[in-house]
C-alpha cells in the first residue's frame, strides 16, 4: 500500500526463537473497553475480562510459551510472552528446508494473532462493539535486568495510569 508504514519488528530476528518478548497490543483508536482504573487500581469490564482470562490461556494453546508478568489496562495489554522451545525442535528445525525463520505457526506473530482471535471472539459473542489496532508493539528483552525493569513497569502500570504514554480520556 501506498501509505504502509515499515514494520517495527527486529529485521534480522527469528520470532520463533527461544527469548523474553514484551509485548503492547492497544484496543482501535485506543478506545477504552477493558475497563477503568479508580484509585490506581484496575477494574475490568466483562471484556477486559476476557482479555485477561484469554491472556492467560495463551500456554494452553502454545504449550511452549511461559507468560511473565502481564497486565490489562483500560485499552491496552502489556505482558512478557517466554517462547521456550525444546532445543531438539530448534535444531531439527533448522535441517529442514522452510522460509528463512522456521514455521511461522510457532512465533510470536501467531501467539498475538492467536490472543487477538481470542479476545474478539468474545466481544462478538456478547455483542460488544469492539476492535484491536492493527499492529502491536514488541520487544526483544535482552536480559535479567531489562527483564526485572519491564516486570516492574506491568506490575505498576495501573498505579501509573495517568503519566503512562496511552493514557487517555474516553473518547
Amino acid at each position: 500500500g501506498k501509505y504502509r508504514i515499515a514494520s517495527a519488528r527486529w529485521a534480522t530476528w527469528d520470532y520463533g526463537r527461544n527469548a523474553a518478548y514484551f509485548v503492547t497490543i492497544c484496543t482501535q483508536g485506543r478506545a477504552h473497553h477493558f475497563g477503568q482504573i479508580a484509585n490506581r487500581a484496575m477494574t475490568l469490564s466483562p471484556l477486559g475480562q476476557a482479555a485477561w482470562d484469554c491472556w492467560s490461556q495463551i500456554p494452553d494453546h502454545f504449550p511452549f510459551v511461559r507468560l511473565g508478568a502481564f497486565v490489562v489496562m483500560p485499552n491496552h495489554v502489556h505482558g512478557i510472552i517466554v517462547i521456550d522451545k525444546p532445543v531438539e525442535t530448534q535444531d531439527f528445525a533448522s535441517l529442514r528446508p522452510t522460509n528463512q525463520f522456521g514455521p511461522q505457526s510457532k512465533n510470536l506473530a501467531s501467539i498475538v494473532r492467536g490472543y487477538k482471535i481470542g479476545v474478539t471472539k468474545f466481544a462478538r459473542q456478547h455483542e460488544i462493539p469492539f476492535g484491536w489496532q492493527p499492529r502491536y508493539y514488541d520487544r526483544v528483552i535482552r536480559d535479567a535486568d531489562e527483564y526485572a525493569r519491564i516486570e516492574r513497569y506491568i506490575q505498576t502500570n495501573p498505579e501509573n495510569w495517568q503519566t503512562d504514554s496511552l493514557f487517555g480520556e474516553q473518547p
